[in-house]
């Protein structure tokens, strides 16, 4: 049982690292206002919004999907010892 539910969070943990690095590309080349794009950040931004706190934008760059990222791998990579 414990194996089921640590796969799932490891895929859970997956699935919104992907999705985070897709909104971030796509915000290069989609309108704030598309539909996708819409949708994707209505996932992404509860994520991202505390760490805007923390770790504010450099030079005029966002690096908090980028934290986010590395945060999640960190959670991942303590789970798989598990």
């Amino acid at each position: 049982m414990a194996l089921i539910l640590i796969t799932t969070v490891l895929i859970f943990i997956r699935v919104v690292s992907f999705i985070v690095l897709v909104d971030v590309i796509l915000s290069y080349f989609m309108s704030p206002y598309n539909s996708i794009r819409a949708f994707l950040d209505r996932l992404v931004e509860p994520l991202l919004t505390p760490i805007r706190r923390v770790v504010p934008p450099i030079a005029g760059l966002d690096f908090s999907p980028l934290v986010l990222i590395i945060l999640l791998q960190i959670i991942e990579s303590l789970i798989a010892q598990l």
